[in-house]
């Protein structure tokens, strides 16, 4: 006989959905710092279209943290506050080469965001398994942009 699962309590879901939420933030910061890393240090015949790439990806990953950030909050948990703290939750491996190539590039930022969205996707089933419908919605807009970014970067580095 197959066992019943209770459903969780409302403080088990605010403590797995904020924890949820504060590794996409951390996730979210390294891959900012990553890709304004290389937005800095692109170089080459394509700087110009690297630079824009790197630049407007950067900028749509940053507009992305309030929103993360005040959602954990909203639903009664806590966010990072920290570059320690990040280092404790992020998934996303930092670079510090000193040169990189921009095929390099493209194709670290390209794995980087589809293992993002993979990641996003686990965040997604939880919230929706929760009942948390704004969170739901919030990691869906993450999710699209995400794969936009992908999309990019496979574009630009064919």
């Amino acid at each position: 006989m197959p066992s019943a699962r209770l459903p969780a309590t409302r403080s088990d879901a605010t403590r797995n959905i904020a924890a949820a939420l504060m590794t996409l933030l951390a996730d979210m910061l390294a891959l900012y710092l990553k890709t304004r890393n290389f937005d800095w240090h692109a170089c080459g015949p394509h700087f110009r279209d690297y630079h824009g790439v790197f630049s407007e990806h950067s900028e749509q990953i940053f507009a992305t943290f309030d929103a993360i950030a005040e959602r954990a909050r909203k639903i009664g948990g806590t966010t990072l506050r920290s570059v320690g703290h990040i280092q404790q939750f992020q998934h996303v491996l930092d670079n510090d080469g000193v040169c990189v190539t921009a095929h390099e590039m493209l194709a670290e930022l390209r794995e980087d965001n589809i293992q993002l969205a993979a990641r996003m996707r686990e965040v997604h089933a939880l919230c929706e398994g929760h009942g948390d419908v704004a969170t739901t919605s919030l990691v869906e807009t993450c999710i699209d942009q995400a794969e936009r970014r992908t999309w990019f970067l496979s574009e630009t580095d064919r």
